[in-house]
This record gives C-alpha cells, structure tokens and sequence, in this order.
C-alpha cells in the first residue's frame, strides 16, 4: 500500500496518466493524494476531474485557488476569464456533482503517521498545528453546504486582510484563511501576506520572504506537502516537499512516493 502525492495537475491528463502508469499505481491498494489545482490552464479539466472523482477512495485531494476559482465559476460568482480552460467542465452535464465533489474536499489534511501536512500553497508562520485545523474545519464546514458555500465564496475575492489576528470577524477570517492556505507564497517578517508576487529567483529581500523560510514552532516535526508555486519548483528538505514543476506550463509533472515506513525517503518521478 503506497501513497503518491502529485503537484499541481491543472488538466494535464495524460501526464498523470502516464505517471500513474510508470509507477503502477495499484487502484485497489495505492492512494493518490493531490496537492491542489487539479484543474485550469491544461487541456483537459473535466477529465481529469472525472477521473480523480472515479478513484473513490484511492484519491485524496486538497483544494487549491484554481478549484476554488472554478466553484465560483460554476456557481456564477465569477465569469470565465481569456486564461481559463474550464468551459468544457462548466458546460458539462455532470458538472454540478462534480462541483459539489470538489468543495467538499478539505483545504488541509494531517497525516499524523507519516507527521506530513498537505496543503496547497503552505502553512502560515504564524500558526501552529491546532490553530491551522480548526481554521481549516471552519472553512471546509462552510463549503460543504451549497448554499452557505456561495455567500462565502461571494465574498473571498480580496487580498485584505493582509495579516493574520485572532480577532478578525468571521468573513475576513475565513478569507484570510482561504488565501493563506491556497494563495500564499511570500510574507514579511510582521506578518503580513504578499499575494502579488510569484516569481523566486532564489534571492530574498527582508520584507518578502517564502512562507517556509520564517521559523514556525507550531509545525516542529512535521513535514509540509504542498504545490502552488511553479516558479519555485521542486524542493525538497526535512520540512517541506514543493510538487509545483509547472506542467501546465511546458514543463514537468512530479509525483513522490511516500513509503509507510521509510521516513522521507523518496522518489521522484517526473514526465514532460
């Protein structure tokens, strides 16, 4: 019994395919566990997402910002944009239970055998472990009604608040919330989160720093899984795992095999 986690697959299809064929991956035994943005941008949304649904219970998967963007969508909060390749999933015939499938996923899942964290775009430094769960549960019991998840998702368009407080009201929280854990990438040394930016050339500057880089004793001994950042790419170190190699832009999709009992030994397989 294996466990694979995948970077982001944005429609990229037939490179999962071809993945999960050189790894033989086992649909009776085998689970799947993807880090978000499973859809957009690629060629083929709808199966993908099809696909991922038809693996029951051999795929887990964290929402991303591009999942959540297709919700809007589809739910006619947002319209579909020159960059987006959703209409194929929007018009589909399934869409609408494909659309309740995907919300009520988590944006945040703890292995606590394997001490891994998954999320999308990473832990906020601010945050320890209980603090990010129930944050994340907050959000996840509001998405998983229809209609309380189109009041929210109405309202999570915005970069403020920038920076974390426990006295936030509820709509800010959830946002906040939202964008760490799907949007974040850089913040500075105060807090505050830089939604902006995307590029990393490996330099930092004092007030924009990657989320991994500030110290977080919250999250001592675990490991966080995660994708979001294409620029980035993978990185690997005891503790984070970047899937995001930017298949969706002419490059790679990585997965890694995640052993039961072989700590963080891993192996990366990667197919243009």
């Amino acid at each position: 019994m294996a466990l694979y986690a995948v970077g982001d697959i944005q429609g990229c299809y037939a490179q999962l395919n071809k993945l999960l064929d050189k790894v033989s991956f086992d649909t009776s035994k085998d689970t799947l566990m993807c880090v978000g943005d499973v859809i957009n941008r690629g060629p083929k949304s709808l199966k993908t997402l099809r696909f991922l649904m038809s693996l029951e219970d051999n795929c887990e998967l964290v929402l991303g910002n591009h999942d959540i963007h297709f919700l809007a969508m589809h739910y006619g909060i947002r319209s579909h944009k020159p960059s987006d390749t959703l209409l194929p999933l929007l018009e589909s015939s399934d869409a609408d239970e494909l659309a309740t499938w995907l919300r009520r996923k988590p944006l945040l899942k703890v292995d606590e055998d394997r001490k891994l964290i998954f999320c999308h775009a990473g832990i906020y430094p601010w945050w320890d472990l209980t603090t990010v769960k129930a944050l994340a549960n907050e959000v996840e019991s509001v998405l998983y009604k229809r209609k309380s998840a189109i009041k929210l998702l109405n309202k999570i368009y915005s970069n403020e608040p920038t920076k974390w407080s426990a006295g936030l009201g509820t709509i800010p929280r959830l946002r906040f919330t939202i964008n760490a854990l799907t949007r974040m990438r850089f913040v500075s040394p105060k807090g505050h989160l830089n939604l902006v930016e995307s590029g990393f050339s490996g330099r930092t500057r004092k007030n924009r720093l990657p989320w991994f880089d500030i110290h977080n004793p919250g999250r001592e001994g675990y490991k966080v899984v995660f994708g979001h950042w294409s620029a980035l790419g993978f990185v690997e170190r005891p503790d984070i795992l970047a899937l995001d190699t930017g298949c969706v832009w002419g490059r790679e999709l990585t997965m890694v095999k995640l052993p039961d009992e072989l700590g963080f030994s891993v192996n990366v397989f990667q197919q243009a």
